[in-house]
């Protein structure tokens, strides 16, 4: 790789890869249309003459191929997510099309890619832990929560047949639970994003349906070591592989040791609440999600580095900078209710 295009550059996982990458020492063009993404979250890449930045949405495909000039190598990571209060047809459109797009562009370049899609894909399938090889096993199309992991599935199928009938050189890594500096602070960062903001609010820490889900974690700066890693790779095209950490923990056992990392009482101030009260609409939960990662370790040589203790560790610290730094510039501006706004806008 020589000069590598990011898409969703200025979100949470791609402004940590886009980092990573000028480390390296690559050029670095990043887009992103903000709607989710934030430009303080390339503050560092901003000041680096390797990285270029243009405001431009994936669906846009005249403009996407304008900036993607003399890339050898596209990195394709913005998507939108799943739609828990709705949005399923932005989902779906915005994750097909920026998909079909970057890969287009690819083609015509003659460039790699590699894509990110997510654990979501698993869906309900009960064996564990999950595997490239695995069955996806999703809820009907009744259910919107869906809509994200169908668009993923999607995309994936799009990349592996366009890899296998044009030998482009293209692999797809399956994403789970990242998370630390840099995350939403609502539910679209994860359940520890809200979790760390209750306690340093001192409230209840929102509980969805029983607790009793498990999820495995990883760290940002391990899954954009992974991303890179999977880009450099000359081997892994045509492939799918997991990339994240496979320590299980449900859902409970992760608010009160953040609870706890906080300095506030173990199992106080949680507040359970049924998922047909959190979106008005039904919702369908996936009760377990580790993966395998013996391909990972195989084929990249990847293995999570962090513990979930070390990453929250950075992640609370980061965290209470950032409500620190926001309320210093509401009392700068007198705008009082700028911290909140801020938090539930990113």
């Amino acid at each position: 790789m020589r000069k590598v295009l990011v898409t969703g550059a200025a979100g949470f996982l791609g402004s940590h890869l886009t980092d990573s990458l000028l480390e390296r020492g690559y050029e670095v063009i990043g887009v992103d249309n903000l709607s989710n993404g934030n430009m303080r979250n390339l503050s560092v890449a901003q000041t680096c003459e390797r990285f270029q930045f243009h405001e431009v949405d994936v669906r846009d495909e005249s403009k996407l191929r304008r900036v993607s000039s003399g890339v050898d190598t596209i990195i394709h990571l913005a998507a939108f997510k799943i739609p828990r209060y709705g949005g399923a047809v932005d989902t779906l459109m915005i994750n097909s099309q920026g998909t079909i797009h970057a890969l287009t562009i690819a083609k015509e370049l003659n460039a790699r890619f590699v894509i990110t899609s997510t654990s979501d894909v698993y869906g309900k399938n009960p064996k564990l832990p999950f595997s490239e090889d695995d069955d996806s096993v999703l809820g009907p199309p009744t259910v919107a929560r869906w809509a994200y992991a169908a668009s993923k599935l999607f995309d994936e199928h799009l990349v592996l047949a366009t890899a296998s009938e044009s030998g482009l050189n293209a692999t797809v890594l399956r994403i789970f639970g990242s998370y630390g500096p840099r995350q939403h602070l609502s539910w679209w960062g994860g359940p520890q994003s809200v979790f760390i903001d209750s306690a340093l609010r001192g409230e209840p820490m929102p509980i969805h349906g029983d607790g009793q889900q498990t999820r495995s974690f990883t760290f940002v700066k391990d899954t954009a070591r992974g991303i890179l890693l999977a880009a450099e790779a000359t081997h892994v095209g045509g492939e799918l592989i997991n990339i994240g950490g496979n320590r299980e923990i449900t859902i409970l056992e992760l608010a009160e040791k953040i609870r706890r990392m906080c300095g506030r009482g173990v199992g106080e101030g949680t507040r359970l609440q049924p998922y047909d009260s959190i979106s008005n609409r039904k919702y369908e939960d996936v009760r377990r999600r580790v993966p395998d990662t013996e391909k990972a370790k195989r084929l990249l040589g990847f293995e999570a580095k962090y513990s979930l203790e070390e990453g929250l560790a950075e992640t609370i610290a980061w965290q209470k900078a950032i409500r620190a730094s926001l309320a210093a510039e509401g009392e700068r501006s007198g705008e009082a209710g700028v911290v909140e706004d801020v938090l539930t806008a990113r």
